[in-house]
């Protein structure tokens, strides 16, 4: 005989081994086994959400891809939209409505008004002459406060460029027409002083490709000193206040011609450094 009984070839033991899965038995160990199992391939049971916890992410199925979209988002929280800084623009220069504009918008309303009532009965009514000080002195103080408010809260805009000279202009330019056509004042004085401040405007327009000529302390005295011998003259002063505002206009008019000159060699300054700093560059480039 060739073949051996596996008992026999196996000895007790082996005799044993076979024994056990033979005789159909389950032990404790192999029962818990197959009830798991069991359980597990069951529809509905915990087997799906075995396989849903083995189941790969799309991150480890594709990490590369992950990674990028991290990255997209990343910068896309970081990169400004493309009209940020157009919408922020809009923002800054669409406040037309705040505080250092409408004290300019005062200023122009307030120039028609005055020269109604200072040429109201026949412009000689000391009562009406008082109202048109009024006036004035309320467009003189809100020029000291709309440029400094702007300035302060950043509520410098477009509108308010333009419409503030304008305004410090009008109102300035009506009283002392006005009072050169009343006789109240020589009609030089008003030809200097507007003559002055219009020329200086226009000077500054020709040399703004060069830089801006910065207001001086010279030009801010001419401007009080001004405002109080023209407001004097408003009013319908007699005995030493008449002579004493002739002393104060004489000051405004010896200050005009001072700072307007200061102002011219200023302009001459300005020109000249911008064509030399151009003809430097210009050879620059060339070289």
């Amino acid at each position: 005989m060739t073949g051996v009984p596996a008992s026999a070839a196996g000895g007790p033991s082996g005799a044993r081994r076979a024994k056990g899965p033979a005789s159909g038995g389950l032990t404790p160990a192999s029962g818990r086994a197959l009830a798991r199992e069991a359980r597990d391939t069951a529809p509905g049971g915990s087997g799906e959400g075995r396989a849903r916890r083995e189941a790969p992410s799309p991150e480890e199925v594709h990490p590369r891809s992950s990674d990028s979209t991290e990255a997209a988002e990343a910068q896309g929280s970081t990169r400004a939209p493309r009209g940020g800084k157009i919408a922020a623009a809009a923002v800054d220069q669409a406040s037309v409505w705040n505080i250092a504009n409408l004290l300019t918008m005062l200023r122009l309303l307030l120039v028609p008004a005055f020269v109604m009532l200072m040429l109201a009965d026949g412009g000689y009514d000391p009562a009406w002459r008082s109202l048109a000080w009024a006036a004035f002195a309320i467009a003189m103080i809100t020029d000291l406060f709309d440029g400094h408010l702007a300035r302060t809260y950043n509520l410098v805009t477009d509108f308010g460029k333009i419409a503030d000279p304008i305004a410090d202009k009008a109102i300035m330019g009506a009283a002392l027409i006005c009072l050169s056509a009343l006789g109240d004042l020589p009609w030089w004085v008003t030809g200097v002083i507007l003559g002055r401040e219009l020329g200086i405007t226009l000077l500054r327009f020709l040399v703004i490709r060069y830089g801006v000529i910065p207001a001086s302390r010279g030009g801010k005295l001419k401007t009080l000193t001004q405002g109080v011998a023209v407001g004097m003259y408003v009013l319908a002063l007699t005995g030493w206040l008449a002579t004493l505002r002739w002393w104060v206009m004489a000051a405004a008019v010896v200050l005009t011609v001072a700072t307007g000159l200061d102002y011219v060699k200023q302009a001459i300054v300005l020109r000249r450094q911008g064509i030399a700093e151009r003809k430097a560059a210009l050879e620059e480039t060339e070289e």
